[in-house]
């Protein structure tokens, strides 16, 4: 059947139309957003983005599309943005922005160097984001991605990077789209797409079915010719809201069999056997290309001579089967076409198109098509060239700096290992070594439990006349795999044996990293003596043999594991002496090790100034070595934030953890730690279900860490002392190492768990039931003697003054579950937390105050109030703040000059929202000034009404301006 138009109308997206048209409307204006465009396939969202493209283009903006392309189990790296640079290459305006940053050049195959060099990852991404910014102030842009479902991994860290670091605050708008239907629930978008909808900046629109009579108008729209009623009423039934669907089925209603199939497959190979023979074998052979297909490799994978392929084309594009795109390449109008074309394809038919396309795309020697290269060997049973192409594959993916990619290929080049002869293999390529170098790859990619598995398998082919410095390294290689797990007993069983292949005498590397691996190993597990012992020893031989990057992990383990460790001013020095030794010797992980230790040594002496330049320094030269993604450069992300939270400095901690939100790998969940502990201290409970969430998949010891720190704050938060003490329990049993030692950080959850219990004891004991108080009292003592005993290591020194200062607080909130609130202990636990912890001390100087008010000394307490307050205030600690006000109120404290009145019992968010009321504002409309829901606004002001004495809002504003909680707003005329 002929249709009026090529171009399918716009129908039922009015609403969709218009908010993506105000988008790019404030993009032109400087306030860029980033919209998801999601919805099932054959919905609409490409021919909804098309029109929002040809608007844009209109207005004035530069519009560049990328689309992602299926490649089944691989993935060709950054294809959509390679696609863009392509455009961009093509125009004459954007030349001097591709000059000024040639790195991303490096993805059309010109420029030298590779981005997969010590910083080239970050600088091909910092190069796209100063591209993007400088196309945008040539002409607002719109920037649009297609089919991210089918999007690479680097494709999808690039994305992450661009819309988290800023690029929206140019005239710039980002649409992309992907298929809802096809996230599954392991699909690797779904943990992008749920990062992405916390950004401010970014937005989610979902494509849902047409309604019933937009499927009819869009059906009566595409046919200029009336149609029977009946028939339009079939369509609809079968479109089931589907805009794809319903121009299928139109499509097919010419055929001579006079029916609609009852299968969208069917229905497309309807359209499709309409064509002639020649048109049809050119669809054949384009489905075996992909999505997109170039001009050139069509005709010689097909073929035929220039006229007969023209004329065919001509035809498929004309039935819209194919439309022509830039470039001089052609692409099925829809991926469900081209899937259904692949799929009635021959087996036989299928591996010769495959291999026609592998040995076309090998003759013309463009590296960065090994992937489609292996891609097209694997389909047509050519395992020997596939397994050449995935080897080339990885290499062109380390290039790029797309280790995940990387990865893959080398283990679908691992999977066609024993498929291809001996002679078949590429020569100089061992099994086990492609098992270790696949095994780096996914720990560099954050895939730290994958880098085990694929270490395990490396030790299982070695065969029994295996090379013994191969064989200690693949154990000393899994030893440490195994430690970042924190699967610590394997770790030493296995660095233990690496140790014993290999003699002390004569002296080699490989003993030395042996050693070096089995000195951690044994640390982990409470071998404590053999650490020293064989860390010694080893670094006379590394200083023997001048291996100065093992010399220096020897001197990090010496200065973390001897004496007072790295808060002793010993131990620092040892480790600023193996950070040049590192450095010098340009072994990047273990620089990233002693500047790890370095920052935490400040940290454990409290020396928190000091510990920020570590820090600032360590992830500068993670970030510069392409190793963010790695162990330290994680912990140094935990602990920067960690810094901020305690200095007080809390809004720097959550934009600083958004920031990093964009590049963390899986394992890295728990960086975000110092964030949640803000989010909870500000009041929002939200905080405990994502730290309930670091909980789930395998174990992670940091994640276990901080989920318990924030469950049981939460719970003491509450007044829940069974739930406190719950998770203090579960969390140190968690933490628990594989010698039986508790961790420190138990001194610290039992202070948390004892609060909780305080609270309930005191409470049965005001109430009268002394025994129930009694039972909460054996509790509060059992938590401060595991304080006691863990606030002292094994070796007689104390914990850092931060452990000394919880230790203080467990000590006195004892007391306050055993006999009421003792102002001195209070006032040691204040001085303790002066080291720095900003929040921490203004919680316990409200205690101090209680403690005050209940030893008569009310001055002092009102002193100590004030000052919380303030503290509060400036935090956003709301929780407290209300707290400090309930204390005021009951104590009847003096509030400072004029403010003995109503306002002292009003929170800074209660008179934020007081201030709005006056103003007439509704609880939406207060939610949306205030950046909170109407729901919680609507609490805000029921609070008001209550502590103003008011029974409407009317009331709670004459009182407010009466008692001179609020002034009237000026008027024009001041």
């Amino acid at each position: 059947m002929q249709q009026a138009s090529s171009a399918t109308p716009v129908v039922g997206r009015d609403g969709e139309l218009t908010r993506l048209c105000g988008v790019l409307e404030r993009a032109r204006g400087g306030e860029a957003r980033a919209v998801l465009i999601a919805g099932d396939a054959g919905v609409g969202k490409t021919r909804v983005l098309d029109e929002v493209g040809r608007q844009a283009a209109a207005a004035g903006m530069t519009v560049l599309t990328g689309h992602c392309v299926d490649l089944g189990d691989v993935g060709l790296p950054y294809l959509p943005f390679t696609e863009i640079l392509g455009v961009l290459a093509a125009d004459e305006r954007f030349a001097g922005a591709l000059a000024a940053h040639p790195v991303v050049e490096r993805l059309l195959g010109a420029g030298t160097g590779s981005v997969g060099d010590v910083d080239g990852r970050l600088r091909l991404f910092e190069g796209m984001a100063g591209l993007l910014t400088e196309v945008a102030e040539v002409a607002p842009l719109l920037l649009v991605l297609e089919d991210l479902h089918w999007a690479d991994q680097s494709s999808r860290d690039l994305l992450r990077f661009l819309l988290g670091r800023g690029v929206l605050r140019h005239r710039l708008a980002v649409f992309a789209s992907y298929r809802a239907d096809d996230l599954h629930r392991r699909h690797p978008l779904r943990p992008l797409l749920a990062e992405l909808v916390r950004l401010p900046v970014v937005e989610r629109m979902e494509l849902r079915p047409l309604a019933d009579p937009d499927v009819d108008r869009l059906v009566r729209a595409l046919e200029p010719r009336p149609l029977p009623d009946a028939t339009v009423r079939r369509i609809v039934e079968r479109a089931e809201g589907n805009a794809f669907y319903a121009e299928e089925l139109l499509a097919a209603t010419d055929t001579e069999s006079g029916g609609v199939p009852s299968g969208l497959a069917d229905v497309l190979l309807i359209r499709f056997e309409q064509l002639s023979e020649m048109a049809q074998q050119v669809l054949r052979t384009a489905s075996v290309a992909g999505r997109r297909v170039e001009h050139d490799l069509l005709r010689e994978a097909a073929g035929l001579p220039e006229a007969e392929l023209e004329s065919a084309l001509r035809e498929a594009v004309g039935r819209q089967l194919l439309v022509a795109g830039e470039g001089d390449t052609y692409s099925f109008r829809h991926a469900l076409a081209r899937e259904a074309v692949y799929a009635d394809l021959l087996p036989g038919e299928r591996a010769r198109l495959h291999g026609a396309f592998a040995r076309l795309l090998a003759g013309r020697g463009r590296p960065e098509s090994a992937a489609e290269r292996a891609h097209h060997y694997r389909e047509s049973h050519d395992l020997p060239e596939a397994l050449a192409a995935s080897l080339q594959a990885a290499d062109h993916a380390r290039r790029v700096g797309a280790p995940a990619e990387e990865q893959r290929h080398l283990e679908a080049a691992l999977d066609l290992w024993t498929a291809v002869g001996p002679e078949a293999r590429p020569p100089g390529v061992e099994r086990v070594t492609l098992m270790l170098r696949a095994s780096a790859a996914a720990a560099h990619a954050g895939e730290l439990h994958r880098a085990v598995s694929l270490a395990r398998s490396a030790l299982a082919g070695l065969g029994q006349d295996a090379d013994s410095e191969l064989a200690a390294r693949v154990r000393y290689t899994l030893a440490g795999n195994l430690l970042s797990v924190d699967s610590l007993t394997a770790a030493f069983a296995y660095s233990s044996e690496a140790l014993a292949m290999i003699p002390e005498e004569p002296p080699s590397p490989t003993w030395v990293w042996a050693a070096a691996t089995h000195v951690l190993a044994a640390r982990h597990v409470g071998e404590n003596e053999t650490a020293l012992e064989v860390a010694r020893r080893a670094l006379g031989v590394a200083e023997r043999l001048r291996v100065t990057d093992a010399q220096a992990d020897l001197l990090i383990s010496l200065a973390v594991f001897d004496g007072e460790g790295r808060r002793g001013l010993a131990g620092r020095q040892l480790l600023v002496k193996a950070r040049e030794l590192a450095r010098s010797s340009g072994n990047a992980p273990v620089e990233l090790r002693a500047l790890f230790n370095l920052a935490m040594g400040c940290y454990e002496s409290g020396a928190l100034a000091e510990c920020v330049p570590w820090l600032t320094e360590g992830l500068d030269r993670a970030r510069r070595a392409g190793l963010l993604s790695s162990t330290y450069p994680l912990e140094m992300r935990y602990l920067r934030l960690l810094v901020l939270n305690v200095l007080g400095r809390w809004d720097e901690c959550v934009r600083a953890a958004a920031a990093d939100a964009d590049v963390l790998p899986a394992a890295g969940g728990y960086t975000m730690g110092p964030a949640l502990y803000v989010t909870l201290a500000r009041g929002d409970f939200a905080a405990a279900d994502r730290a309930r969430a670091l909980l789930e998949g395998p174990f992670d010891w940091m994640a276990t860490l901080v989920a318990g720190i924030v469950l049981t704050d939460a719970a003491a938060l509450r007044r829940d002392p069974e739930d406190a003490v719950r998770w203090m329990r579960a969390t140190v049993s968690g933490l628990i190492d594989e010698s039986g030692t508790r961790p420190d950080v138990t001194v610290r959850l039992a202070a948390l768990a004892l609060s909780a219990v305080a609270d309930a004891a005191s409470g049965l004991r005001s109430a009268g039931d002394d025994a129930g108080a009694g039972r909460w009292t054996d509790t509060a003592t059992e938590l401060v003697e595991v304080a006691r005993a863990m606030a002292v290591r094994d070796d007689g020194t104390p914990q850092g003054p931060e452990g000394q200062a919880w230790l203080a607080r467990a000590e006195a909130e004892w007391i306050r579950a055993v006999s009421g609130p003792d102002a001195a202990a209070w006032a040691r636990v204040v001085t303790a937390f002066g080291y720095g912890d900003v929040y921490e001390r203004a919680r316990c100087r409200l205690r101090y105050a209680e403690a005050l008010v209940a030893a008569g000394r009310r001055e002092e307490a009102a002193s100590e109030a004030r000052a919380v307050r303030e503290t509060a205030d400036d935090l956003g600690a709301t929780p407290l703040r209300e707290q400090v006000d309930d204390l005021i109120r009951r104590g009847r404290l003096s509030d400072g000059p004029g403010s003995d009145g109503r306002a002292a019992v009003l929170t800074a968010r209660e008179q934020d929202v007081l201030r709005l009321l006056a103003l007439g504002r509704s609880n939406r409309q207060i939610g949306e000034e205030l950046f909170i829901s109407g729901k919680t606004a609507s609490v805000h002001v029921s609070n008001i009404l209550a502590k103003v004495g008011a029974s409407s809002r009317g009331e709670a504003v004459a009182i407010a301006y009466r008692e001179g909680l609020i002034a009237p707003e000026p008027t024009t005329s001041g």
